[in-house]
């Protein structure tokens, strides 16, 4: 099914949540509303956590709707078991030649029509990348139960139901563009003959920026620990270390350049996941600008030198 010429339906639809979360940030710049129903509905969907917590006074029957932030935890174990599923399709089609699942193939053509970009012999980046995300849902589901110190922030209903069906449009969208699997029996060295240097460049980008978004969580978590690990407080403090040193929110900087590391295993071809990178980039964004600014509202010593989201720029 195709809505404009050339874009699919999931392309269009990631266009649209990107131009959504565009025109936040530039509101959010020139424009903020302070009171009336609109600018409290707007405050509420936009932020969450800290920002919600401390900076929006919200009445009563708008708070009666809050979820706690740790629930984030199920957008990982949702990601871990659907991408884990997608994996296990995948390697089904490549190397016993059997096809998508017939429910899968409606939900394909539905989502993406018949636009193909990708073409045979991209089969090993498809199965690269499949890895990549079952790996990262893997790392977040376990860093969110056992490394995470969540405190008493929450999210609104809307934003948890997103985040439930994000991971779910993600993992989609990966298969969205061909090729398409199960022709043909593969084996590990057919794939290897395909292997080229933007899959090298792709996984090594997504191991550094891996690693980052690893530490940018556990300095977060080292805040409310002492130094046996145990937790001791929910307050807030300036973090340090790593790059936090450059950008107030490196997590979502590491984030952004792990679904830029996919691009690159595609060799930038999967025109889709541009604007997959292009939703992430605007989202994480809005949400960096929020952190910041509660940071620097909340100490009189943050660092001046600090940006929001992207080193020396905002």
């Amino acid at each position: 099914m195709l809505i404009v010429s050339g874009l699919s339906l999931i392309a269009v639809a990631w266009l649209l949540f990107s131009a959504i979360f565009f025109f936040g940030v530039i509101f959010h710049h020139v424009w903020r509303p302070s009171s009336g129903i609109f600018a409290l509905l707007y405050q509420d969907f936009t932020r969450y956590g800290k920002s919600k917590q401390y900076f929006f006074q919200r009445p009563p029957w708008l708070q009666r709707l809050d979820l706690p932030k740790r629930w984030f935890t199920h957008f990982y174990g949702v990601s871990v078991i659907w991408n884990a599923l997608l994996l296990g399709i995948t390697c089904r089609s490549l190397f016993l030649r059997y096809g998508y699942p017939i429910w899968l193939q409606r939900v394909l053509d539905w989502l993406c029509g018949n636009v193909l970009y990708l073409k045979p012999g991209d089969e090993l980046s498809i199965l690269l990348v499949q890895i990549m995300l079952c790996m990262q849902a893997v790392r977040r589901l376990t860093e969110c139960l056992f490394t995470s110190v969540f405190s008493n922030g929450v999210i609104h209903p809307i934003q948890y139901c997103w985040g439930l069906v994000y991971y779910v449009l993600v993992g989609l969208t990966v298969h969205c563009e061909g090729p398409i699997l199960g022709t043909k029996v593969y084996t590990i060295g057919d794939l290897f003959a395909q292997g080229r240097w933007y899959h090298a460049a792709g996984i090594m980008l997504f191991l550094w920026a891996t690693v980052h978004h690893h530490r940018s969580h556990v300095i977060l978590a080292s805040l409310r620990k002492n130094k046996m690990g145990e937790v001791i407080h929910f307050k807030h403090a300036i973090p340090y270390g790593d790059w936090f040193e450059m950008v107030s929110c490196p997590h979502y900087l590491a984030e952004l350049l792990i679904y830029l590391a996919i691009s690159v295993t595609f060799e930038g071809r999967h025109l889709t996941w541009w604007f997959v990178i292009l939703y992430v980039f605007f989202s994480h964004a809005m949400m960096a600008v929020l952190c910041h600014e509660f940071y620097v509202k909340k100490f009189d010593n943050y660092p001046k030198t600090r940006k929001a989201f992207i080193p020396f720029i905002f």
